[in-house]
């Protein structure tokens, strides 16, 4: 009876020690995820941003029109910006 309560013993243990040191290889560091978070905040902002300076460029090049392009482009540059997030997330 106690050989098989040992075997249990040392069964559950190996498996707690296996558990244990595959979450630690798995284990994301704090460099990791900087550079996820970076990551995502470049796949957001640069839309934004090139949808504005496109849109001061049009506005230059187009001064007769009431529209204004930099405040068009800046918003379609957050929905692209949203999607390219959502799609790297979904990853």
């Amino acid at each position: 009876m106690e050989q098989n309560s040992d075997k249990k013993l040392k069964k559950s243990l190996q498996s707690n020690v296996t558990k244990i040191e595959k979450a630690e290889r798995e284990r994301k560091t704090v460099l990791s995820q900087t550079i996820y978070l970076g990551t995502v905040g470049i796949i957001f902002i640069l839309p934004v941003i090139i949808g504005a300076y496109a849109g001061v460029w049009l506005d230059n090049k187009l001064k007769g029109f009431s529209f204004s392009w930099t405040i068009s482009l800046i918003f379609l540059g957050i929905v692209i910006g949203a999607i390219n997030v959502y799609l790297f997330m979904k990853e």
